[in-house]
């Protein structure tokens, strides 16, 4: 699991730099998202245009990204495609996250 983290105006931009997010990597992408987030405060985007698969362990792993935020970080996704998208409406996830189509709409 490979993921980058940038700050532009003060909004962190975590990278998903893999095309799975399933249970072979779900931990490991949970811990990896701590470590990214730890030193900031604010928003806090998760690029996933080049996620092409996300299954059940990957949406708990995301959603519980989430949830280890401290109070003053939100964890927004962009960048979400096909299946990825569809899983994300079907399970109504869109409802629990702000979703940008494009990061450049997420980031000014």
């Amino acid at each position: 699991m490979n993921l980058t983290g940038k700050t532009h105006d003060n909004i962190l931009v975590v990278t998903v730099h893999d095309a799975r997010i399933d249970a072979s990597v779900a931990l490991q992408f949970k811990e990896l998202m701590r470590e990214q987030t730890r030193a900031t405060t604010g928003r806090v985007i998760l690029d996933m245009s080049q996620v092409d698969f996300v299954d059940s362990s990957g949406l708990g792993a995301i959603v519980a990204a989430m949830k280890q935020l401290e109070n003053t970080q939100t964890l927004e996704l962009s960048g979400l495609q096909g299946a990825v998208e569809r899983v994300f409406d079907l399970t109504h996830m869109n409802t629990i996250f702000t979703i940008h189509d494009e990061l450049t709409d997420a980031v000014p």
